[in-house]
This record gives C-alpha cells, sequence and structure tokens, in this order.
C-alpha cells in the first residue's frame, strides 16, 4: 500500500513538474514570440556588392517616424511595370540578386521594400509596423500617377502577407505569390502544434480574409516538398482567390529553392503577359 501510495505521490510530481515546464514555456512563447518569428539578420543591403547597381536608395519616413531605406530602379520602358518586392522572413535583398537581376535587365522599375530591422534598417519588426513601412514606400513612388496603376506586387513567403495587405489598399495591375500561407497562426500551429499559438500570436497576416477583397490577376507558385510553409496552405489561398489566377506547383522544390526548379522563368512569363496587357 505504502508503495502505490508513493508511486501515486511520484507520478504526481512528475506531472506537476510537467505542466510546469509547460507554462514556462508558454510564458517564454508570449514573451519573445517575435523572436522566434521574425529573422532579419544583421547585414545592411550594398547594392553593389550584389551586382545591383542600379538600385538607388529610396529614404522613407512612416506614419510611425521611422526613417527607413527603401531601394528603387524607375522603369526603363516608361510606361511600364514596376515590380513591388516584399521579402520574405531572412536576412537581406542581396541574397535574392538572382530574382531582382533580370528584372532589372528586363527594363521593369523595381521597389525593394525596406522593412524595419531588415536591410541596415532601424526598428523591430511586427505585422502593423511592416504595413507602414510599405506603405511609406508605396506612397513615395505613386506620386507618379502613371506608375501607381502599373505596379505588380511579388511577395515572397513573411512578404505575401504584407503583399496581401497593400492589394487591400492599393489597386496592382497584378499580384505575384512565391510560397504564400493562409494566416501566421496557420503556419505557427504546423510548427508548433503542442501550442496554442492561435491564441498567442501577436502577428496575424490573415491572408485568407483579404484575398477574396483582391480581384488584380494573380501568379501563385509553391513547393510541394516546402517544409516551412506547406503548400496545403498556398492551395488553400488560391483556391480562394478571385479570378483570373494561375497556380504553379513545383513537386521537388522546397521553401527556399524554387528559382532552382525554374520559377524564374514561370514569373518572367507571366510579367511578360501582364505587360502586353496594360500598354
Amino acid at each position: 500500500m505504502m508503495a502505490m501510495s508513493s508511486l501515486i505521490a511520484s507520478s504526481a510530481r512528475i506531472l506537476l513538474s510537467i505542466f510546469i515546464l509547460y507554462i514556462v514555456l508558454l510564458i517564454l512563447f508570449v514573451v519573445f514570440q517575435r523572436s522566434f518569428s521574425y529573422f532579419p539578420g544583421n547585414t545592411a543591403f550594398v547594392p553593389a556588392e550584389w551586382d545591383l547597381n542600379e538600385l538607388h536608395s529610396l529614404p522613407v519616413t512612416t506614419s510611425d517616424g521611422l526613417s527607413l531605406n527603401s531601394w528603387y530602379r524607375p522603369q526603363i520602358d516608361f510606361p511600364g511595370l514596376t515590380i513591388v518586392y516584399f521579402q520574405g522572413n531572412a536576412s537581406h535583398f542581396g541574397v535574392r540578386n538572382e530574382k531582382i537581376r533580370p528584372w532589372l535587365n528586363a527594363g521593369y522599375g523595381v521597389l525593394l521594400v525596406g522593412y524595419r530591422g531588415y536591410n541596415g534598417n532601424p526598428g523591430k519588426p511586427t505585422e502593423e509596423g511592416f504595413y507602414k513601412d510599405a506603405l511609406a514606400a508605396l506612397d513615395r513612388i505613386s506620386m507618379n500617377a502613371s506608375t501607381a496603376q502599373k505596379l505588380v506586387f511579388y511577395g515572397e513567403s513573411l512578404g505575401t502577407g504584407i503583399a496581401m495587405q497593400m492589394a487591400t489598399e492599393y489597386n496592382p495591375s497584378a499580384i505575384i505569390l512565391e510560397a504564400p500561407f493562409t494566416s501566421f497562426p496557420d503556419v505557427g500551429a504546423y510548427h508548433y502544434p503542442w501550442l496554442p499559438v492561435r491564441l498567442l500570436l501577436r502577428d496575424q497576416y490573415k491572408s485568407l480574409e483579404k484575398i477574396v477583397k483582391v480581384h488584380a490577376p494573380l501568379l501563385l507558385i509553391h513547393g510541394e516538398a516546402d517544409n516551412v510553409v506547406p503548400v496545403a496552405l498556398g492551395k488553400k489561398l488560391f483556391k480562394a482567390a478571385n479570378e483570373p489566377k494561375k497556380a504553379v506547383y513545383i513537386p521537388l522544390a522546397g521553401h527556399n529553392d524554387l528559382y532552382e526548379y525554374g520559377a524564374g522563368e514561370i514569373v518572367a512569363q507571366f510579367l511578360a503577359s501582364i505587360k502586353a496587357e496594360n500598354p
């Protein structure tokens, strides 16, 4: 009997320890969730170091008073398209030069939207902060009415959430979404199924709710082997999107190697079709 009581007491202590540990993990997640969500690095973007010399600093001031740099090159074949690029979560624009270089070569205008905390900019990443950053950059280049009517929003991963918000506030000529998600909590629940992330996450990026409000032509590209943002989320987002729309799901591609499987050519063809429709 005493052995049984001892066993029960020992089991209770173990369960209590597990419960306390779980509560501690919840608290840590709540307090440090943005450190777990954003990975800006500490490297400033210098275009000349990445064969992107045509890009020049575009200083902007956000509505909450931050002085940031975006990067910009007006279109060569004016009037033409300007690609507004919302980068993904990690590192800086330079490591994405394989995407950006062909756009410059083709004569498109290119705006690389500088986020707070990324690419050498001051500030700390937040969803609402990113929206302010994007609006400041877009407002700056949209002083030219003809340019404002021919914007193509290109969102990469995290940037798809920002692109979707901007698409509800502007009227882009087209949208390109690379490895998009339905919402931040949906991605969080995939990676942390043992945490109630839907209740805890401050930043939401509710793209599924927003895409139904957007009617610009859409190209969505997603890797079937993506283990960062599951392709199922991209497919769900695409299903909710309005026509005209096109999705390309690449069987062997993951999250960061889509351009190794022909994504660049797919994007180039789509841009050419949009350009032809917007002479």
